[in-house]
């Protein structure tokens, strides 16, 4: 094993972000899969505009605020479920490997953090429903510094609670500009291409490109 140090992002890595609106696709209606995208784009559109400006508002509100605006922009979807959308966003199913990866990791003497933009709330709420609080040594939320990915002092809450340098950190992300993000502030980053989209930030590579976490064990 050549890494001590395995980080992983949250939404979009280790949870699946379209998992509310598919466990309330009937209450939504056809426009689910529209509604979903929308929501998740707008979600992370705001991170971004609200890092740059320096206005924070955590990443509940924003995820409140994304999904209203991804029902004006598809009004065929039900409003009325607005409530059980958030309910279930709150405990997001994981993706079916990450157990098993998990403690694959764990077992070979690794140490294991989420690094996320997630609210501490939020994250508790997904870690808990998904059962794999026990396999991680630190859940680290962006939070206290009211900014959010990208920015580099996002990436050094991992070098600061773990004492070790950058290069002793795998990092893992399914959202290439974080994976970007990652090689930038100089961890070792895997992209977990799960969708399978096309190569961006060329001169920010990562170490390697797999479509789901089970490879990981093997790099």
């Amino acid at each position: 094993m050549t890494h001590a140090l395995y980080v992983f992002d949250a939404y979009g890595t280790l949870f699946d972000v379209h998992a509310a609106v598919r466990r309330h696709q009937a209450a939504v209606g056809p426009k689910g899969a529209e509604l979903s995208a929308i929501w998740r784009q707008k979600q992370l559109e705001y991170s971004w505009t609200r890092a740059l400006m320096g206005r924070y508002h955590d990443f509940w509100q924003l995820t409140e605020e994304a999904l209203d605006t991804a029902f004006a922009l598809v009004p065929e979807a039900n409003q009325d479920a607005r409530d059980e959308l958030l309910s279930a966003y709150s405990r997001l199913d994981c993706y079916p490997e990450v157990p098993l990866v998990l403690r694959q990791l764990k077992e070979r003497g690794a140490k294991l953090a989420i690094l996320s933009n997630g609210s501490p709330r939020m994250l508790e709420g997904a870690v808990e429903a998904a059962k794999i609080d026990t396999l991680l040594d630190a859940v680290l939320s962006v939070h206290p510094l009211k900014t959010y990915k990208t920015a580099p002092e996002v990436y050094d809450m991992v070098t600061a609670a773990f004492r070790v340098f950058p290069e002793a950190v795998s990092f893992q992300s399914s959202n290439r500009w974080d994976v970007a993000g990652g090689t930038a502030f100089g961890f070792r980053t895997v992209w977990i291409n799960r969708t399978g989209l096309p190569d961006e930030y060329h001169d920010l590579p990562p170490a390697a490109v797999l479509p789901n976490l089970e490879g990981l064990v093997a790099i």
